[in-house]
């Protein structure tokens, strides 16, 4: 939808701090041509502002502004493997990529799955993260019943469960402690869904083997026994789940089936690469949890994103060091850097015409809004956080291993070119990111929930 005009707005008799003037606005309404005023960090005026003062002007002429992309789904290594990651080092990777708020996970070394360790967590990013934040609480078998209360805690996304083991020690795999993880608490529960079981099961099956039999050791069977097992508890116990990084055929269509329930999200990794070509180029480059499957699993996830299924696109940022990376599978680590390449490995699929921009507006900033319940984000109105994405949808650039500001210094999209390219990260009026330069110093902020 496109063309001109404006919106409700707060009248700025004394000027504005931001104007981002004459873009083209991805607004609830659709694409309107409109200037934004921007007052204390928030969104205070939409519609044609020509004459408005402010005490900085960001000229937006031939540009997209979007609400500011929220990438539900970061592993920062902070404490304990700070080697890999940290929280500066990957909150400014997420300003270099266009990506305003991250959610970052629970294990790390201690795991976050205590009050102290979370609140360690919120002080240390409000003292160097670039962009605004969140952090899971880690579900255990030891603190089930005190999830509840952790979970309304300041700067706490929710809760993560490990249905299957994967990075570090985090993992309750047998049905009795997912039913009480389940029971305590009400806000929905992100979930790892792999069947522990299986997994143990099959490992001897692949010794030996290249990494690419890793899709085949963590198989299609092994999530969708995970996930069917995980729809029958969510139905019993009344708590909502969310799926992260659905990567089967298999698993759309209980999912769907489920909408009332479960809501899921996609990586732009199992959206962009297919076995067994990734593994043949990129070797164990190329080996996450849930693992990079064939055409046919990325097909579904296509027609999910398609057909509006699909609620959230997270990057599952999980960087390891090369020299970690080159172990021989499986003592090689599961994970990849994403952070950084989310927006533009999505905006080329948008110009390859995959999905349109307002979709993946929708799976970057509504979606998460809606998912988590986050207060002020996700869309482009009055009144709320001053938070924007600005893109550049004709951009040809070249993704590189220069580019990435993470600490592991690579990324699998090394050499990939794309068009369509982020151009300023704004997180509360404040220009943290503009033309590939961070700007300022870190001043990010904790995301509000409804609990």
């Amino acid at each position: 939808m496109s063309g001109s005009g404006s919106l409700p707005n707060v009248v700025a008799p004394g000027g504005f701090d931001l104007i981002l003037r004459g873009g083209t606005v991805v607004t609830p309404s659709g694409r309107l041509q409109l200037d934004v005023g921007v007052i204390d960090g928030r969104i205070a005026q939409l519609g044609s502002l020509a004459s408005a003062t402010a005490a900085e002007i960001y000229d937006a002429k031939g540009l997209h502004v979007l609400p500011g992309v929220v990438d539900p789904q970061c592993h920062f290594r902070e404490p304990g493997l700070t080697h890999k990651e940290d929280i500066g080092s990957g909150s400014a990777s997420a300003a270099l990529g266009g990506v305003t708020t991250f959610f970052e996970m629970p294990n790390t070394q201690p795991n976050t799955d205590d009050p102290e360790r979370l609140a360690w967590k919120v002080a240390r990013a409000r003292e160097t993260s670039w962009t605004d934040f969140a952090f899971f609480v880690g579900a255990t078998n030891e603190n089930a019943e005190r999830l509840g209360a952790m979970e309304t805690l300041e700067g706490c996304s929710g809760i993560k469960m490990f249905c299957g083991s994967s990075t570090g020690t985090l993992l309750v795999d047998k049905p009795e402690n997912q039913r009480r993880v389940m029971k305590s608490g009400r806000r929905r529960i992100c979930c790892h869904s792999e069947d522990e079981a299986r997994l143990q099961e099959r490992k001897t099956l692949f010794a030996g083997k290249p990494v690419s039999f890793h899709p085949q050791w963590r198989d299609e069977d092994c999530a969708v026994i995970s996930t069917r097992n995980l729809l029958a508890l969510s139905k019993e116990t009344g708590r909502r789940l969310h799926i992260l990084h659905v990567t089967t055929a298999g698993e759309i269509p209980l999912l769907t089936a489920h909408k009332q329930l479960v809501t899921f999200e996609v990586c732009p990794q199992h959206l962009t690469l297919a076995a067994p070509e990734c593994y043949e180029r990129l070797g164990s480059l190329a080996q996450m949890n849930p693992p990079i499957r064939d055409a046919r699993h990325r097909d579904a996830l296509w027609e999910a994103i398609r057909n509006g299924t699909a609620d959230v696109l997270g990057s599952d940022h999980a960087p390891h060091s090369l020299d970690e990376k080159a172990k021989p599978w499986p003592q090689s680590p599961s994970g990849m850097p994403g952070v950084q390449t989310l927006v533009p490995l999505m905006l080329n699929h948008v110009n390859d015409g995959k999905l349109s921009l307002e979709r993946f507006v929708d799976l970057t900033s509504a979606g998460p809004a809606r998912v988590f319940g986050m207060l002020q984000k996700g869309r482009l109105v009055p009144g709320y956080d001053a938070d924007f994405t600005v893109i550049d949808l004709s951009a040809k650039k070249t993704i590189t291993n220069d580019w990435s500001k993470s600490k592991c210094g690579w990324t699998p999209f090394d050499g990939l070119q794309v068009t369509g390219w982020p151009v300023a990260t704004i997180s509360r009026g404040r220009i943290v990111m503009r033309d590939g330069a961070l700007l300022g110093k870190p001043g990010g902020q904790p995301v509000k929930f409804e609990v």
